[in-house]
């Protein structure tokens, strides 16, 4: 029998030059920068253009990006429409595929036959900037409906993740806010090919267009094995209420054999390197917010966990809490992580349409053995293609 490899693990599919884990240092490298070092020194924007370009922008040509970004903020109004058409108890991640289907039709409109909906290198760079505007306000929005909330229209003299904030919460953050929402996005922004990039990867390689790859790779990550993680993580605190409660609730989960969300990553084996940028950046909002509780039952937690069961942190567990504290509600944890990881999927879109083969894998069969349906008379044709040789495709 064929050697099956469940889920592709192990299989290398193709080369990529946006991001790699170097196993000699465990490290998360985009670009070869190592995630740590950008998260602590970068503007998201920066990062957003390292992914695209292959190397991070000079004064100059931040500043262009900015000039080109910032514009592109406010929340469209046929996406607003079309948002408050939503169910408010639909989740948040229906929402954004809904508004990024709705900005790639508008986008494309006029645009010709499917033949042509691949678009230039330059048409996907401009894409990729839009969505990468576009989707702090979509998010926001989201969030602000949910409570009752009007939008609150951008602001051009703030960065990225402070605008971000700005747009979700009506008020400008404080620094430290900001600085570890700024982190978070950087940490989020691509991990090579993860099962939501493999999506967008496989849609473009059919030579479809930036959207719809966009589209199906949310679609990939709002599932719980992947991006609905850190929504689970803030589930789990909540279920377990505080530090000295957490013995007790490991021993209930570990008994009924659940599985403990925000632990584990099929890529690390000693542990996310993301984690420990991510937990000083909720060190800092736990003092920020004068919230020791959090951080002590996220302590209790890691540390009765990995005991018993010697599985690491990924980076949902610190960054759900990190949300937590700066207002988001649960469900739009997702979401924000869909603004991030943009910048990475698009990355990843250019590149397979750049050296593109079209990704059809085989699989085993293990159904029936051949048969007919009985009284069925098969046309001559049918016969003269059954003499041909076998062609697998």
């Amino acid at each position: 029998m064929t050697d099956i490899k469940k889920g592709l693990a192990g299989v290398v599919v193709d080369t990529t030059s946006v991001s790699k884990v170097n196993p000699e240092t465990n490290s998360l490298l985009y670009r070869g920068y190592p995630v740590q070092e950008l998260a602590s020194t970068q503007p998201f924007e920066a990062v957003a253009y390292l992914l695209w370009n292959g190397e991070l922008p000079d004064d100059a040509q931040l500043a262009e990006l900015r000039s080109t970004e910032r514009p592109l903020r406010a929340l469209d109004p046929d996406v607003r429409t079309v948002l408050d058409l939503t169910p408010l108890d639909a989740h948040p991640m229906d929402e954004v595929r809904t508004a990024v289907s709705l900005l790639g039709a508008a986008a494309l409109a006029g645009s010709g036959s499917v033949l042509d909906a691949g678009g230039s290198p330059e048409d996907n760079l401009r894409r990729s900037v839009q969505l990468f505007s576009a989707l702090p306000a979509i998010v926001a929005y989201g969030q602000r409906r949910r409570r009752g909330l009007d939008a609150v229209e951008p602001r051009d003299d703030l960065g990225y993740a402070a605008n971000f904030l700005w747009m979700t919460f009506g008020e400008e953050a404080d620094e430290a806010v900001v600085d570890a929402f700024n982190r978070s996005m950087i940490l989020y922004a691509e991990h090579s090919f993860n099962a939501s990039t493999f999506t967008a990867r496989v849609v473009t390689s059919t030579l479809s267009d930036l959207y719809s790859a966009v589209v199906a790779a949310i679609g990939a990550l709002k599932g719980p094995l992947h991006g609905g993680a850190n929504e689970a993580v803030m589930h789990i605190f909540d279920e377990i209420g505080s530090a000295q409660d957490v013995a007790a609730w490991l021993d209930t989960a570990l008994a009924e054999k659940r599985k403990i969300m925000g632990f584990g990553h099929r890529v690390y084996k000693r542990g996310d390197s993301r984690v420990p940028t991510m937990r000083a950046a909720l060190e800092s909002l736990v003092e920020h917010y004068h919230r020791p509780d959090v951080l002590e039952l996220y302590t209790a937690l890691e540390t009765q966990f990995v005991a018993r069961k010697g599985i690491y942190p990924n980076l949902d567990y610190p960054s759900g809490p990190a949300y937590n504290l700066i207002g988001f509600d649960t469900a739009t944890f997702t979401p924000i992580f869909v603004a991030a990881r943009i910048t990475g999927w698009t990355a990843h879109i250019l590149e397979q349409a750049a050296s593109n083969a079209l990704i059809r894998p085989l699989s085993e069969y293990v159904g029936p053995d051949e048969r007919h349906v009985e009284g069925y008379v098969p046309h001559a044709d049918e016969l003269a293609l059954a003499d041909r040789p076998e062609e697998l495709g």
